[in-house]
């Protein structure tokens, strides 16, 4: 079904942003889980391989390496299958099945009044806010597109940008399943015409990761410490593929003003007490690109003191 751009395609597309809102959810809270999960089975087998041990460090692997092998092996084998389908959900305090009418976006939780139904623990209120939000963008992008293929590209990019914003701001995480594919995705839409020159994208996407890879090695050499992750450096590449090469200046000034008032905003709730405590840079790096999206691509240029000189996105 293709709808032109205008009011019904914008509702449309927002019934559909808060069935995905609901899905990023379930996303945010368990793809962490699953890249640990994943992340100990290779260490697991790493400490099983007596002849890679051998080969790296030059001699047999000592007798609590072994040991080490056989308790991690015990504790994985114990757990019970993990992924974004199963098990279903579950309230966290004391474990009542979700059922379906319970599960719906938004009206679920106002008509719970935000409680669980069995023991009345409070259901956070991020659920909500995340579906509304993701609905919101899949519902400008279906104003501005319409329900066409570039629309639903669009509307992966705000899906990605939300889930890798959420995901680094509870874990400092941000997933190379997410990366990338927000990156090959960004380069496919070029190539079919919906967003910018397919040499802009790979420019952009080339230029993202190089220009952060270059500022980590100098911060590094100048004080020995890592400034950010290479997350970082393939979050921007995959924005740069999306809006391309002219645009990454921009990106990198609204990711500071983004910055600023997500800073502003922990300091007022009590969340960032201590100057010291790390702050990813990947949610102010997603909200900019949300912003660029939420403005209008052709509208970010003038509202920047400088000119782009390869033209804007379509």
């Amino acid at each position: 079904m293709i709808l032109p751009a205008g009011l019904g395609a914008c509702l449309v597309a927002g019934v559909f942003g808060l069935l995905f809102g609901s899905f990023l959810n379930v996303v945010v809270h368990r793809l962490p889980r699953i890249l640990g999960r994943q992340w100990w089975e290779e260490a697991d087998a790493m400490l099983a391989d007596a002849e890679a041990h051998q080969f790296v460090f030059g001699r047999p692997a000592p007798q609590d390496l072994e040991e080490a092998h056989k308790a991690l092996a015990y504790s994985l084998e114990a757990q019970a299958p993990y992924s974004l389908a199963r098990p279903g959900s579950r309230c966290p305090h004391c474990g009542h099945a979700i059922r379906w009418y319970e599960n719906i976006p938004v009206l679920s939780w106002l008509a719970l009044r935000g409680r669980c139904s069995a023991c009345k623990a409070p259901i956070s209120l991020r659920y909500p806010v995340v579906e509304l939000v993701t609905a919101a963008f899949f519902a400008l992008c279906g104003w501005r597109w319409g329900l066409t293929p570039q629309a639903a590209a669009w509307a992966a990019f705000s899906f990605l940008l939300i889930a890798l914003f959420l995901i680094d701001m509870d874990t400092q995480i941000l997933p190379d399943d997410l990366n990338y594919l927000l990156l090959w995705l960004g380069l496919l839409a070029s190539t079919l015409g919906w967003t910018v020159p397919l040499v802009s994208a790979v420019w952009g996407a080339a230029l993202g990761y190089g220009v952060f890879w270059l500022i980590f090695q100098l911060f590094k050499l100048a004080t020995g410490k890592q400034g950010m992750g290479y997350g970082d450096f393939k979050l921007l590449a995959a924005l740069g593929a999306w809006l391309g090469a002219p645009y990454l200046l921009a990106i990198i000034l609204l990711s500071s003003i983004v910055g600023a008032v997500i800073g502003i905003l922990l300091l007022v709730v009590g969340k960032l007490a201590h100057k010291d405590i790390p702050m990813p840079f990947g949610p102010y790096l997603a909200g900019a690109g949300l912003l660029v999206l939420a403005l209008g691509p052709s509208v970010v240029p003038g509202l920047l003191p400088f000119a782009f000189p390869f033209g804007a996105l379509r």
